[in-house]
């Protein structure tokens, strides 16, 4: 928990540099400046914050789908991928309904109803 709250901490710094730093180069007088400083506050942090929600989308998804034991979660990551929000809306409708647990062998999450863990192949 605590590497969580120290990366959580790191990214707020980063967060306040990059307005900040964006601020003192649009003072400076020079256009080429107070562009690099409009790119900074911003321009640069978007696309980077959406591919860290886009890995993590993916990587979510991943987990669930091979939890729930759909054999297509490679699929499901693609039409994810490509459509983000929209994709993540439509996978949550389509997804197996059901209960999560442990399953007493790995550990992992499975399924409450399925007869078999899907990540270890145990019997419940």
């Amino acid at each position: 928990m605590h590497i969580k709250g120290t990366l959580l901490g790191l990214f707020a710094l980063i967060l306040l540099t990059f307005p900040v730093s964006g601020f003192a180069l649009s003072l400076v007088g020079n256009p080429a400046a107070s562009a690099l400083g409009c790119l900074g506050c911003g321009g640069c942090l978007i696309p980077v914050v959406f591919f860290v929600l886009s890995v993590a989308l993916l990587v979510w998804v991943a987990k669930d789908a091979k939890a729930r034991g759909m054999d297509n979660s490679v699929i499901w990551m693609l039409v994810v991928f490509f459509l983000n929000l929209l994709g993540l809306i439509i996978y949550l409708f389509s997804r197996p309904k059901g209960e999560l647990m442990s399953c007493t062998n790995c550990g992992n999450k499975r399924m409450q109803s399925s007869l078999k863990c899907p990540h270890c192949g145990i019997g419940a």
